[in-house]
């Protein structure tokens, strides 16, 4: 038997486990006015009450990730990919005034500047692999993997992103 948790709350609770390090953890929250608050986040959890009460077998997941993580370990993706020299990766983030907005990624242009999206990112979901017929969204986060002078034309330099734009001063 499956327990229905809205999206936000087990968001909360990945990301609370992926900042501690965890690959396990047992999460704390309680539900506050504007969503969910982190109580606590515990490194070696007590499994048997949640056992007891949802019925779900919270051991056997566990030693299944572990498997999973023998069998396909971890790898440092940008170390790897980081190998052939003069490529790595980036993740591009498409506002509504990119040339990348309302395109397919096969009609981006982006193969032919020897760049792959390797995931696309769009709220909550991430799109591995996607399709050629995707069409990019504003507020989509591409991951790509290309050559770093045409990764870095895809991305605003540090002081651009920073910097917002001030209404002129009022002559004095």
């Amino acid at each position: 038997a499956g327990i229905d948790l809205d999206p936000a709350y087990s968001q909360a609770a990945l990301k609370a486990a992926r900042v501690m390090g965890l690959r396990v953890a047992g999460v704390d929250m309680l539900e506050g006015s504007d969503g969910p608050k982190v109580m606590e986040v515990n490194a070696s959890p007590g499994l048997e009450g949640i056992q007891r009460a949802t019925g779900f077998d919270v051991a056997g997941a566990i030693v299944n990730l572990i498997e999973e993580e023998v069998l396909f370990p971890d790898i440092d993706l940008r170390e790897r990919l980081a190998l052939r020299q003069g490529f790595g990766i980036a993740e591009v983030k498409v506002t509504g005034a990119s040339p990348l907005a309302h395109r397919t990624l096969e009609s981006s242009g982006l193969r032919e500047q020897e760049v792959t999206v390797l995931t696309v990112t769009r709220g909550s979901i991430d799109i591995p692999y996607p399709r050629r017929e995707l069409e990019i969204l504003p507020g989509d986060v591409l991951l790509c993997f290309g050559s770093i002078p045409t990764l870095k034309n895809l991305v605003p330099p540090l002081g651009a992103r920073r910097r917002k734009k001030r209404p002129p001063k009022a002559p004095g």
